[in-house]
C-alpha cells in the first residue's frame, strides 16, 4: 500500500472541511493522518516519498497516509502556510495538526508518528 494522493476535494471529504469551516479545525478521519506536502521537482521530496510509502504500509489500519503535490494543490498549501518542502503535517484525532518542515529519516518519522499520532 502506498500513500494516497490527496486533492483539495479529497481533503475536504476525508480530513477536514476547510471550505465550510475555514477558521475552525474539525478532523473528519476515523484514524490519525500523516500528510506529506511535496513537489515532483524537489530532490529531498523524492528521497522521502519511498519512506512515506513504506510508512503507509507499516501503519496500515492505524494511520492514514496522504501526499499532496504543492504545485497541483496550491490552495491546500496556502491554507497550511507551507513555505518549504517537504513539509509533513501530523493530524491527531482530537488536536490541531502539527506542521514540521524538512525530510526526516525513517526512524525520526516513526518517532514523530508514535509521539504525535499514537500517544506512544
Amino acid at each position: 500500500m502506498s500513500a494516497i494522493n490527496l486533492t483539495k476535494g479529497g481533503f475536504v471529504r476525508r480530513v477536514s472541511d476547510i471550505d465550510s469551516n475555514p477558521d475552525q479545525w474539525k478532523f473528519l478521519g476515523d484514524k490519525p493522518a500523516l500528510i506529506d506536502f511535496y513537489a515532483s521537482w524537489c530532490n529531498p521530496c523524492q528521497r522521502l516519498l519511498p519512506i512515506i510509502d513504506e510508512i503507509a504500509e507499516e501503519y496500515k489500519g492505524k494511520v492514514d497516509v496522504y501526499k499532496v503535490n504543492v504545485d497541483d494543490e496550491q490552495a491546500l498549501s496556502s491554507y497550511f502556510g507551507i513555505r518549504s518542502i517537504p513539509t509533513l503535517l501530523y493530524v491527531p484525532m482530537s488536536e490541531a495538526p502539527i506542521k514540521i518542515p524538512g525530510g526526516p529519516s525513517k526512524p525520526q518519522l516513526i518517532e514523530n508518528i508514535e509521539r504525535f499520532l499514537l500517544d506512544g
